[in-house]
């Protein structure tokens, strides 16, 4: 069913016009440019033209310098480096990143996955203690650890160089004065670690891209490493070669991990997505293959909705270690292998999600959660996979628009996974509950936590008060963000692959929207879908006769008829069927206009 929505329609731009002549683009797209921070020609043309050069260089990320030198010397001494990963694509696809160039160099290296269920998120003492045991000189934390005070004192205290690469949130004291959350520069975060790299540590110079994802710095790490170890800027080639293939495992984990697809990170998403098709990693192949997607352009729709479930299925419904092998010393039989029973795995994980979240439905449902206006959703249940409850947490904030939390219990403990809503920060939501919890950390739109049963429900009402007193009621509607208005006349093949120029698009870079105003139904409209959903329907403006597909509109189908005026916030498509070729308007959102 079609959703309310908030239409934010930005206001048209007397620049768009000559940026446009200048740029020899439509209209439309300069005013989308505009709308999105661009109005220099040259901040332009570097926008539809992306380029590797447009990358920092490595060492503007805070302590990656010093971390590069650290592991070149244990390569150079032929040193055991365990590479600490996290069980999601953004951690599995940086664990492999940095596998691949470390051995490359010459290092002893291995890694090591937790299981999500048994050990949970980031680095734990046991595991530390057990690395340590096994003669770990070096320990390399991906995409975690930022938070590890007690287990980075038990490296040190067992002789273990640990270097923590993460880009999470870490614990922050507030600054009464301004309300903004701070840490001081001489405080340091973990003085125990041998080394921390991170995007957005307090340093003198901040780094350009503090929205980096753990592949991201791995890449950029792994980048640091090869130069550490050649005494020069440049790296030697086989590192080169290596380091242009994984921009394509670190568009993978930026599109899985959703940060904001702007700056560096489209630049990475651009060209990982267009070395996908013929990469030469076996795991990456044996993935794409079973997906079906082979010999096929790969956009981040793909990534986000076929190859990075795939991926994450095997850390959610068993262990991570196994994506691990594909992407690193699999060969091409046993990355087959493994693909396939990705592929299971993942069926098996649809099965179970849906399960969980019609229980979780209920229990809003029982609890008149949304009746009751509650801002945010907290739900539990000792049978839920903790597997699972992350994507089930997702799903429930597509529904009704508000942060949620989905926890999992054991006998011992509950292990609950959240999402949030643009504008509130999840993880501050949980520092400041942070006495009815055992742990927690993640960033402003996921989070993870651990919760003791008999204190699950202290949790929720100080998660559901914490919201209810700080959340914006605006939020709650989900809010449409339209670049322009067109004319229908406007909408053509040409201004289709214009648009289509400002991709990769997601989070931070939303495919454009446009408004079509005042069109006319030139007949009623056609209910398609296997139950209906949707509405096939043709609109009209001014002799211009356009085919539109409105998903989810069918209950408004009763409301409408030939004549009917409606404006269309809407993505110009282009409908290639039987070597037919036309534009058609795929609608996000339908206003009936009144008579």
């Amino acid at each position: 069913m079609m959703k309310p929505r908030r239409w934010n329609v930005a206001d048209t731009d007397d620049r768009a016009k000559a940026l446009a002549e200048r740029l020899r683009v439509s209209p439309v797209v300069a005013q989308v440019l505009i709308n999105r921070g661009m109005v220099e020609e040259d901040v332009c043309q570097a926008f539809l033209r992306p380029n590797l050069r447009h990358l920092y260089e490595p060492h503007l990320i805070p302590g990656l310098t010093e971390a590069a030198r650290r592991v070149a010397r244990a390569i150079r001494e032929r040193k055991q480096i365990v590479i600490y990963g996290d069980y999601d694509v953004d951690g599995i696809t940086a664990t492999a990143i940095l596998w691949h160039a470390i051995r490359l160099l010459g290092g002893k290296v291995r890694y090591y996955i937790p299981h999500r269920v048994d050990e949970g998120y980031g680095l734990n003492t046991d595991a530390i203690r057990q690395l340590a045991d096994e003669g770990a000189d070096l320990i390399l934390t991906v995409d975690c650890g930022i938070t590890a005070l007690e287990q980075a004192q038990i490296a040190r205290e067992r002789g273990v160089e640990l270097i923590i690469t993460d880009h999470h949130e870490w614990k922050h004291q507030p600054d009464n004065r301004s309300g903004h959350w701070i840490r001081p520069m001489s405080e340091p975060l973990l003085p125990e670690a041998a080394g921390i790299v991170h995007p957005r540590l307090p340093s003198e110079q901040p780094y350009p891209n503090p929205h980096l994802c753990g592949a991201g710095v791995a890449l950029k790490l792994a980048w640091g490493i090869g130069q550490a170890v050649s005494g020069a800027c440049r790296v030697n080639d086989d590192l080169k070669a290596f380091l242009l293939e994984a921009i394509a495992l670190s568009a993978l984990g930026t599109i899985a991990d959703v940060v904001p697809l702007v700056g560096e990170n489209r630049v990475l998403v651009y060209f990982g997505l267009g070395s996908l098709k013929q990469t030469k990693l076996v795991g990456l192949r044996a993935l794409i293959r079973r997906a079906n997607l082979m010999g096929q352009k790969i956009d981040s729709y793909h990534v986000g909705f076929l190859l990075a479930p795939r991926l994450n299925a095997c850390g959610r419904m068993g262990h991570a270690r196994l994506a691990v092998e594909m992407l690193t010393d699999a060969s091409e039989e046993r990355a087959e292998e493994i693909a396939t029973y990705l592929e299971s795995q993942n069926r098996q994980r649809q099965n179970i999600e849906r399960t969980i979240l019609n229980q979780a439905l209920e229990q809003i449902e029982s609890l008149q959660m949304i009746e009751n206006n509650w801002r945010g959703i907290v739900v539990g249940d000792k049978n839920w996979h903790p597997g699972v409850i992350g994507i089930v947490a997702s799903r429930i904030v597509d529904r009704f628009c508000r942060p949620t939390i989905v926890v999992g219990f054991s006998d011992e403990i509950g292990q609950g996974s959240g999402r949030s809503i643009d504008g509130f920060h999840l993880a501050r939501a949980l520092e400041n509950v942070t006495d009815t919890l055992e742990s927690h950390g993640g960033h402003e739109m996921a989070a993870g936590l651990k919760v003791q049963p008999h204190k699950f429900e202290a949790f929720r009402d100080a998660f559901v008060s914490y919201t209810n007193q700080t959340l914006d009621s605006r939020l709650l509607i989900p809010e449409l963000k339209v670049d322009c208005d067109a004319d229908l006349h406007q909408v053509t093949e040409s201004l289709i692959a214009d648009l289509d120029r400002l991709g990769p698009f997601g989070r931070g870079n939303p495919r454009p929207l446009i408004r079509c105003r005042n069109l006319a139904l030139t007949a009623p409209p056609r209910k398609v879908g296997k139950t209906g959903d949707h509405l096939q329907m043709y609109v009209k403006q001014n002799g211009t006769v356009m085919k539109a597909i409105a998903f989810g509109a069918g209950g408004i189908f009763d409301r409408l008829q030939t004549g009917t005026r409606v404006d269309l916030a809407c993505v110009p498509q282009i409908n290639d069927f039987n070597g037919y070729r036309s534009v058609e308007l795929e609608v996000r959102d339908l206003q009936i206009v009144p008579e």
